[in-house]
């Protein structure tokens, strides 16, 4: 997968996402106001499926959309675009940036660390 989404695609993404599975009408209710048209949201949940990130099933006369792309996926995906877009590939570099422009203290790194050495 090396497919990049719309902000207006990803704001649908995010909802499936948290719901896993649920209609155009409930994406709707859970997308903030001004409330996007039923058919702009339907038209969005299609282009999706062609990009193959969402999924579907039919329930009575409608349908059910899920997401077939893990979100964590579209994340690492989207970041590694960021790192090498803006910092040359270097993760070393990515990070050291964020930590710099967002006044991390040595805690807040030392934190950071320990969490990804629980993951390994």
């Amino acid at each position: 997968m090396n497919k990049q989404l719309t902000k207006a695609e990803e704001q649908i993404m995010q909802v499936l996402w948290d719901l896993e599975e649920t209609s155009v009408k409930d994406i709707i209710e859970k997308l903030p106001a001004p409330k996007p048209a039923y058919n702009t949201v339907s038209t969005i949940v299609r282009i999706l499926e062609n990009k193959e990130f969402v999924a579907h099933r039919s329930v009575g006369r409608g349908f059910v959309y899920y997401p077939i792309i893990e979100k964590e996926t579209y994340s690492n995906q989207s970041l590694h675009k960021l790192m090498n877009g803006y910092f040359n590939g270097s993760f070393k570099s990515m990070v050291s940036f964020f930590v710099k422009q967002n006044k991390m203290d040595v805690s807040e790194l030392e934190s950071i660390l320990k969490e990804v050495n629980k993951k390994r």
